[in-house]
């Protein structure tokens, strides 16, 4: 008779990770488990973990908004307070919003939004090829389209002036700040997707710039940004047309700025 391989127990692994500096071992612990095929896969993907690869690239997907997105190397991870995003985004839509998510990523926000706003139409764009494939896996469960290319360039040009929401999780590290990131995004997330220029805000400058051309008469832009960096964001969006508003979410250390168009 063969005897299968044993699992080792969890407490092995749950310490096996304590040592290697993971904040949340036990919880790691039980994604690692649940998610090994054999005790070998277990162990290659505890191996590559203690190297400090992230966790949502060994599994393959990250949990966004009660969601599973998948990801793969070199794709942003979503991060749990860019849900404050899609809240912010979602209170504005109405039923059958038009809705724009630039810099798309993975697809984490529109698939969100979509699960939020369902009779909603959803464009999604990325200049990233390996983020686009994500994208089209994440968002086809839900409907959608996703475009590849920079910025509004990819829309159909019948989107002009009819976007009632358009957000924008789009790169606002500063350069310089850079190498003081976590290794987990510095070294396994394409620096385009991190790098927002001298004072992180060139990309939300140039989405900014576009947006009154696609936007709805009572439409918003929706930026993620930081709590340093709001009031410089707003006043981006207030020279280019649009009534900017700061919000905040303590809990999620989140900061939004919206932008709206006057009816």
């Amino acid at each position: 008779m063969t005897v299968s391989p044993r699992f080792p127990p969890r407490a092995d692994v749950v310490r096996a990770l304590c040592a290697a500096g993971c904040v949340f071992a036990e919880e790691e612990a039980d994604l690692l488990l649940d998610g090994a095929q054999t005790p070998a896969g277990l162990a290659d993907m505890l191996a590559r973990r203690i190297a400090g690869l992230p966790l949502e690239l060994i599994l393959g997907w990250a949990q966004f908004c009660g969601l599973r997105m998948v990801v793969a190397p070199g794709v942003f991870v979503p991060r749990r307070r860019t849900e404050f995003l899609v809240r912010q985004a979602a209170a504005l839509a109405d039923p059958e919003a038009i809705t724009v998510d630039l810099c798309c990523g993975s697809g984490a926000v529109g698939a969100a939004l979509l699960r939020a706003i369902p009779r909603a139409q959803l464009y999604s764009v990325d200049i990233d090829p390996t983020a686009v494939r994500c994208a089209a896996h994440n968002i086809a469960s839900v409907g959608g389209r996703v475009f590849e290319g920079d910025l509004f360039g990819p829309l159909p040009a019948q989107l002009h002036g009819r976007v009632d929401i358009l957000v924008a999780n789009a790169p606002y590290v500063p350069t310089g700040a850079i190498a003081m990131m976590p290794s987990e995004a510095r070294l396994y997330e394409a620096r385009a997707a991190l790098d927002g220029g001298q004072d992180g805000l060139d990309v939300q400058r140039r989405v900014a710039a576009g947006a009154l051309a696609w936007l709805a008469p009572g439409g918003h832009l929706l930026v993620e940004t930081s709590e340093r960096q709001a009031p410089e964001s707003a006043e981006i969006f207030r020279r280019n047309g649009l009534v900017p508003h700061v919000t905040n979410s303590p809990d999620l250390d989140a900061t939004v700025v919206i932008g709206s168009v006057a009816d």
